[in-house]
């Protein structure tokens, strides 16, 4: 079992890019069931996630190559199977995501328990009704059995919550139903997007694309495309926060600002200022980091929604960033109830919170953090970790250290080219 290991007191400083989106690159991957031939994704992230979801796909006959390190050929053509490998459908939540390509290509899939990060229930119905109402339903006595006859058929979509994966689902079903579709209260992240501009290229036709409400007129059949996937505005954030913490300054290339508006406004609530020069964004050095009240006087709020609010996936490095701040700060979790219960570690390292409830959290910094041994839980909780031991006195260890290589690339040696004292140890 990996496990990082890190000396606090050094600040994160230079020039990074940020890897491809995790987000897209699962949904894109699992398009590649739909298209008739051969389609190539550039900018793929190497981590831990998106290797599982290229063995399942390997597993059901899809050619899979990399042309280089971030580039990865697929090709469907000669897909022998419907249902995904349990073991490997088991590990990430994307596993879901193969079941609309299965569908459309082999009349059948079978719904895998999906695995992913353990951060509260994270429902399924909302997928099952959208792919039903768009004609697929399930075997009798057997409700993860799914089949479709001939086609999926056009349909009004309503979800009843605005979920990205069933989002996803939906119009990976859709794109080869036969008439027209609209789906409702659909999600709208920088990732939903990437995927429907994939689709795009290869054939489909997605009117409102990032919006709330799609149009999708259903073709026969999708072309071989390429697509490059958008950077993961997820790592963007948490590298602002990782400088800001340790008081580095630090230019991250490439990034979309629009993807960050939220998120630099959020940010600037807890002090912390950046710019754009170009496609660079800039964190400067030795931040203020005072928590601005609201303009009655109230105590501020940080608490996530959908796009385009919060990310959620930041919420907890936002509560590690508070506990560098003077002043004190509401962290409002509204979407997983588990997410932030990993604050008892920092609890331990010295930070002054109340947790209030599963979605509510008290901040009052800035508090003095001192080293200790942590377990990761899931992706983001894990960043957030290291977060903590980065500005931390002495040297922790945080042991999980695959649940942070599920989400962020190399991030031990990145984060070491930026000055950080972190390595990786194995039991």
């Amino acid at each position: 079992m990996d496990r990082f290991v890190v000396d606090g007191g050094r600040p994160v400083s230079g020039t990074i890019a940020p890897a491809g989106n995790k987000n897209e690159a699962l949904p894109v991957l699992a398009a590649s069931l739909l298209v008739s031939g051969e389609v190539v994704i550039d900018n793929v992230p190497r981590i831990e996630d998106v290797s599982i979801l290229l063995e399942a796909l390997r597993q059901l006959g899809v050619a899979v190559g990399y042309d280089d390190a971030h580039t990865v050929r697929l090709d469907a053509s000669k897909l022998n199977g419907s249902a995904p490998d349990p073991g490997l459908a088991s590990r990430i939540r994307g596993s879901m995501l193969l079941v609309p390509g299965l569908l459309a290509r082999t009349g059948r899939a079978t719904f895998p328990r999906p695995g992913g990060d353990r951060i509260g229930r994270r429902r399924l119905d909302t997928h099952l009704t959208a792919l039903e109402t768009l004609g697929a339903r399930t075997e009798p006595g057997s409700p993860s059995d799914l089949r479709v006859d001939d086609r999926f058929r056009g349909a009004e979509v309503f979800l009843d919550e605005t979920s990205v994966t069933a989002t996803e689902n939906a119009v990976m079903a859709a794109v080869l139903a036969d008439g027209a579709t609209v789906i409702d209260n659909a999600a709208s992240e920088p990732h939903v997007q990437g995927l429907c501009r994939f689709l795009n290229a290869a054939g489909a036709r997605i009117g409102g694309v990032g919006t709330n409400r799609l149009h999708i007129d259903g073709v026969t059949e999708l072309r071989p495309a390429r697509h490059r996937l958008g950077p993961d505005h997820i790592e963007v954030g948490s590298f602002i926060a990782l400088a800001a913490i340790t008081g580095g300054e630090l230019r991250i290339a490439d990034v979309v600002a629009n993807d960050l508006r939220m998120i630099r406004l959020m940010y600037r609530r807890l002090g912390v200022e950046t710019r754009m020069e170009g496609t660079t964004l800039i964190v400067p050095r030795r931040q203020s980091l005072e928590i601005a009240s609201d303009a009655d006087g109230a105590i501020p709020k940080v608490d996530d929604a959908p796009w385009p609010g919060f990310p959620a996936d930041l919420t907890s490095l936002a509560l590690v960033l508070a506990t560098q701040c003077r002043g004190t700060v509401l962290i409002h979790e509204k979407l997983f109830e588990s997410r932030l219960f990993f604050v008892d570690g920092l609890i331990a390292m010295g930070a002054r919170i109340v947790l209030c409830d599963p979605h509510r959290a008290v901040v009052v910094g800035p508090a003095e953090l001192h080293a200790a041994t942590l377990v990761s839980p899931d992706i983001r909780a894990g960043m957030a970790l290291i977060g903590a031991a980065l500005c931390a006195r002495g040297r922790s260890v945080i042991l999980n250290a695959h649940q942070v290589d599920r989400g962020y690339e190399r991030i031990d040696e990145r984060l070491r080219s930026l000055g950080a004292e972190i390595t990786r140890a194995t039991d």
